[in-house]
C-alpha cells in the first residue's frame, strides 16, 4: 500500500508524465513489487527524491530529444521573444558580430540565401539569433549595406507566422513540424518592408504567406554547421571532371583558347579569359578599267592613245589575328577589363600591263610583291560601373580601336586611334558615344595601320545617341555629330610608291587644311515586314585655302541614303536610293560636294559592285581618283587611306535594285543593278579642261555567290563578277572605244577559327 501510495504521489507531482517518465516510475514499481519486505522499509521520503530525480533527467532527455527532432515546447515557444521581421542574406557571406558596431568580435556568420529572424532593428544593425549548441543560443548583430552591385547586403521582408495547435504533442498525427513550421498564415497589421536593388519607401508584402515547411523531408543543413562540399578549381571545369576534354582545334566545345575556361589564376586571379580568333582571307581579283599610258616609255610602244591597257591581277592574302584577355562574367553583363591585340599580316602580288602603275619609278615594272604586318587594333577596355540592376553601364576604351559613324559606314569606318566613353541607359533603350580620334597612317599597298609613322594631323570628336524602339517598335535611330579637324597644311607628303598623296595633284597643289562638322541621323529596323536603313548627313565648317579654288571657302554639304528591303520566303527584294551634293562652281567661295571622313559603305552590293569596289583614275585631270576602293563618293581623292577630304567634286546620284536568293541553307546568290550619274560635272569639265562631260556614268551590273559548305562561318567562299555599261558621261571622260568594257572578277576564301 505505501508503495501504490508513493506512485499515486510521484503522478501527482509530476502532473502529465512523459513516456520517458512513465518508463522509469513502472520499473520501480516492478521491481518494489517483486522484492516484497524489503522493499516496504524503504523511507517513503526517500522514494519521493527518487522519483523527483528520475522525473527531472525524463524532462531533460525529452527537451534534448524534441530539440534534435526540431519540435519546441508549445509553452516556451509562446514566451520566446516575437521577430519583428524575416531577413535574406544577398551578398555571398554575412559577419555576425557581438555588438552592433564593425569593432566588435564576430561570433559567426550567414551566406548568400539563408533566412533569419530578426528581433529588433538599431541604427542600421539587426538582432539576430544564432545556435551556439545543442540547447542554447545566443544573440548578435548583422549590418544592413550596399552590396557589391548597389543592393542591400540583406532584404527585409514580413515576420513567420506559426500556427502553435501544431504542435500540440497529443495530436494523433506522427508529423511533428519544426521551430520554423509556418502552417501559411498571413501576419497581422501592414509591415514594410524592402525591395533589392530598388531605393525609396518600403512596400506592403504581397498577399501570399510562405510556404507550409514539411518537417518529413530531409531537414536543411543548419548554417552553423561546417560545409560537407567537395572542392573543385572552379565550376567551369566541371565538364572535364566528369571525363569530358576537347582538343583545343575543337572551337565548338569547351576551348581554353575561345574563352570557356579561366587562365592564369595563381598569377591574375579569378574570372579571367582569353579569346583567340584567327582568320584567313585569301583573294583573287581580275579586273580592268582605264588607266593612263606611262609620259615616257611604255610597254606596248606605238599607241596613239592616252589610254593604256588597264587589265590587272592581284592576290592578296590576309591572316588576322585577335589576341583578347578578359576579366569578367559577359553572359549577362560586359567585361570588367579586356585587353586586345590584332595584327594583321599581309602580302600581296599585283601584276599590270602598263608602267609606272604601280610605283612612280618606270624601272620597277609590272610587278609588285610586298608583305607588311599592320597593327589594327591594339585597346585596353575598362568598364566603370553598373548603372542599374540588368546591367546599364558605363565603359571607357583607349587604343587603336573599330569604330563606324553610322549603321552601314557611310561616314567613317576604319580603326583609329582614340578613346571613347560609351553605355546604355533605360534596361539598353538607350546608347551613346563620346570620343576623341586620332586617324593613324596607313600603308600605302595593303591600307593597314603603319605604327611606324607619326599620327596625322587629322582627328575628330564623336557624340551620337542610339534609341531602340523609335519612332516605332522594331527600329533604332541614331543622332550623331562628329567634328572634323585636319591641320595638314604645313608639309607635301608621298606615299611609298613615290606618288603625291597630300594635297591631291590639283590646282596649284600647295597644302590645305578644313574644319568641318558632321550633323546626322540614321535609322535601322523594320516596319511591319519591310526592313528600312537611313542616313543623312549635312556637312559645313571652312576651308582655308584649296589648291583648285586657291581662295577659302565654306562647306555646305548634303548625303543622304535609304535601302528598302523585304522577304518573300527565301527572296530577298531591296531597293537603294543614296544622294551625294555635287560643287556648281570650282571657283566660287562654296564647296558644295559632300565627302566622307573615311567611307567604307555597305550598300548597293558593297564590293561586288564595280563602281564602288574599284579606285577608278581620273585620266588628264590631276593624280586623282574618280573613285576610291570600297567607296561609292566620286570625291576626287588621291586616295581614300591617305588622301585628304575633297569638297570640290562632282557627286553623285545611285538608283539600284536587287535581291538575295537563299537557294540552299548553304548557298546565297546576290545580284545588283545600280544607275549611276553625276550631281554636277563642272568640276570635271574644269580639271579635264573641256566641256563638262554628261552626268550619266551608266549601269552598274554584279552577281555573287556565297558558299558555306559546313554551314557555319568558318569556311566562307565568296566569288562575283561586276560590270559597268558605260554612260555618256563615262564615254565623255574615257572615249567611246568600248572594245573592252570595265569589269571585275573576284573570288575569296575566309577561313575562321
Amino acid at each position: 500500500m505505501a508503495l501504490l501510495f508513493t506512485a499515486k504521489k510521484i503522478v501527482s507531482n509530476t502532473g502529465r508524465r512523459t513516456p520517458l517518465a512513465t518508463c522509469i516510475s513502472m520499473a520501480l514499481l516492478t521491481g518494489a513489487l517483486g522484492h516484497g519486505q524489503a522493499n516496504a522499509q524503504i523511507q517513503p521520503g526517500l522514494m519521493a527524491q527518487l522519483s523527483n530525480t528520475v522525473d527531472r533527467v525524463a524532462q531533460t532527455v525529452g527537451q534534448v530529444t524534441r530539440i534534435v527532432a526540431g519540435v519546441p515546447d508549445t509553452e516556451e515557444l509562446a514566451r520566446q521573444e516575437k521577430p519583428i521581421a524575416l531577413l535574406q542574406v544577398f551578398e555571398r557571406r554575412v559577419v555576425v558580430r557581438s555588438q552592433a558596431n564593425m569593432s566588435a568580435r564576430a561570433i559567426g556568420e550567414f551566406f548568400k540565401g539563408q533566412l533569419v529572424d530578426t528581433f529588433e532593428e538599431k541604427n542600421g544593425w539587426y538582432r539576430v539569433r544564432i545556435q551556439d549548441s545543442l540547447l542554447g543560443s545566443r544573440d548578435g548583430w548583422i549590418q544592413q549595406a550596399e552590396g557589391q552591385y548597389g543592393d542591400p547586403v540583406v532584404g527585409v521582408f514580413a515576420p513567420r507566422a506559426i500556427a502553435l495547435d501544431a504542435l500540440n504533442t497529443e495530436s494523433d498525427s506522427t508529423v511533428r513540424p519544426s521551430l520554423n513550421a509556418t502552417p501559411g498564415l498571413l501576419p497581422q497589421g501592414p509591415i514594410e518592408r524592402a525591395i533589392p536593388g530598388r531605393a525609396g519607401d518600403g512596400i506592403l508584402p504581397r498577399d501570399i504567406a510562405l510556404p507550409v515547411i514539411d518537417p518529413s523531408q530531409l531537414p536543411p543543413p543548419q548554417p552553423n554547421l561546417p560545409r560537407e562540399t567537395v572542392s573543385v578549381p572552379d565550376r567551369w571545369r566541371i565538364m572535364q571532371s566528369l571525363g569530358f576534354k576537347f582538343p583545343l582545334v575543337d572551337p565548338y566545345n569547351q576551348n581554353v583558347l575561345k574563352a570557356d575556361l579561366p587562365v592564369l589564376r595563381e598569377t591574375l586571379g579569378p574570372d579571367w579569359f582569353f579569346n583567340l580568333n584567327a582568320i584567313s582571307d585569301t583573294l583573287f581579283e581580275q579586273r580592268n578599267f582605264p588607266v593612263p599610258v606611262p609620259p615616257a616609255t611604255s610597254t606596248q610602244p606605238g599607241q596613239n592613245s592616252i589610254f593604256g591597257n588597264g587589265d590587272q591581277f592581284i592576290f592578296a592574302q590576309n591572316l588576322i589575328v585577335s589576341l583578347s584577355l578578359i576579366k569578367g562574367n559577359t553572359t549577362f553583363r560586359p567585361p570588367d577589363y579586356e585587353f586586345r591585340l590584332v595584327p594583321v599580316f599581309n602580302y600581296t602580288d599585283v601584276r599590270t600591263e602598263e608602267d609606272r602603275l604601280l610605283k612612280i619609278n618606270a624601272a620597277s615594272g609590272t610587278t609588285r610583291r610586298e608583305g607588311f604586318v599592320g597593327i589594327q587594333e591594339a585597346f585596353v577596355d575598362v568598364h566603370l560601373r553598373d548603372v542599374s540592376t540588368r546591367y546599364d553601364f558605363d565603359s571607357v576604351r583607349v587604343g587603336i580601336q573599330p569604330f563606324i559613324s553610322d549603321f552601314r559606314g557611310f561616314l567613317f569606318q576604319d580603326l583609329p586611334l582614340g578613346v571613347r566613353l560609351f553605355g546604355n541607359r533605360d534596361n539598353n533603350i538607350y546608347q551613346y558615344n563620346l570620343g576623341y580620334f586620332k586617324r593613324v597612317e596607313k600603308d600605302t599597298n595593303s591600307g593597314l595601320n603603319d605604327i611606324r609613322q607619326p599620327l596625322r594631323d587629322d582627328d575628330f570628336w564623336v557624340a551620337n545617341l542610339y534609341r531602340q524602339d523609335w519612332p516605332f517598335l522594331g527600329f533604332t535611330s541614331q543622332v550623331s555629330y562628329i567634328h572634323n579637324r585636319n591641320e595638314e597644311n604645313r608639309n607635301l607628303y608621298f606615299d611609298a610608291n613615290g606618288f603625291l598623296a597630300r594635297p591631291s595633284s590639283l590646282g596649284d597643289q600647295k597644302p590645305f587644311g578644313y574644319k568641318v562638322n558632321y550633323f546626322g541621323y540614321s535609322g535601322d529596323g523594320h516596319y511591319g515586314r519591310t526592313n528600312i536603313t537611313t542616313s543623312t548627313y549635312y556637312a559645313n565648317g571652312k576651308i582655308d585655302r584649296h589648291p583648285l579654288a586657291q581662295r577659302e571657302q565654306d562647306i555646305d554639304a548634303l548625303f543622304h541614303a535609304t535601302e528598302v528591303s523585304r522577304d518573300f520566303d527565301w527572296v530577298r527584294l531591296r531597293g537603294s536610293f543614296l544622294y551625294a551634293s555635287g560643287d556648281k562652281d570650282p571657283f566660287d567661295d562654296k564647296a558644295q560636294g559632300f565627302d566622307a571622313i573615311f567611307e567604307n559603305p555597305q550598300f548597293a552590293g558593297a564590293d561586288t559592285s564595280f563602281w564602288i569596289r574599284q579606285n577608278i583614275p581620273l585620266i588628264g585631270g590631276g593624280g586623282v581618283a574618280l573613285s576610291g576602293r570600297n567607296g561609292v563618293l566620286p570625291s576626287l581623292r588621291s586616295s581614300k587611306e591617305q588622301g585628304q577630304s575633297n569638297f570640290i567634286n562632282p557627286g553623285i546620284k545611285l538608283l539600284g535594285i536587287g535581291a538575295d536568293l537563299d537557294v540552299l541553307p548553304e548557298l546565297r546568290v546576290v545580284t545588283n543593278i545600280n544607275h549611276l550619274q553625276f550631281e554636277n560635272t563642272e568640276v570635271l569639265g574644269v580639271l579635264r579642261q573641256q566641256r563638262k562631260p554628261g552626268r550619266d556614268i551608266g549601269i552598274d551590273a554584279s552577281i555573287g555567290v556565297q558558299y558555306r559548305p559546313f554551314f557555319t562561318q568558318n569556311v566562307v567562299i565568296n566569288a562575283s563578277y561586276a560590270r559597268l555599261f558605260p554612260g555618256d558621261g563615262y564615254k565623255d571622260l574615257f572615249g567611246a572605244d568600248m572594245s573592252k568594257r570595265p569589269f571585275s572578277l573576284l573570288f575569296n576564301i575566309l577561313l575562321t577559327f
